[in-house]
């Protein structure tokens, strides 16, 4: 077995033990485990989405949607202008 398999077979062993105990949760508990992983997700997306931001990734879409917003502002001043 290579140690990618033996990686990967660690890991899904690990990921079956997660759902198992996830499953054994009572209600009280699974509503505290939402809330925690809830907010758990948000703080991954959020650094995500600050690094994207700092390497320039979003910076095409950002340049898109503010062009875009600008046409929308300014379409019903320009159209006023040709009547």
């Amino acid at each position: 077995m290579s140690i990618i398999e033996k990686v990967m077979e660690a890991y899904m062993k690990t990921l079956q033990e997660i759902e198992a105990a996830i499953a054994k949760l009572s209600d009280a508990e699974l509503y505290a485990f939402r809330a925690w992983f809830e907010a758990f997700d948000a703080r991954i997306w959020d650094e995500q989405l600050e690094r994207d931001v700092a390497l320039g990734k979003l910076d095409k879409i950002a340049k898109l949607a503010s062009a875009k917003n600008y046409e929308a502002l300014c379409q019903p001043f320009l159209l006023g202008l040709l009547h």
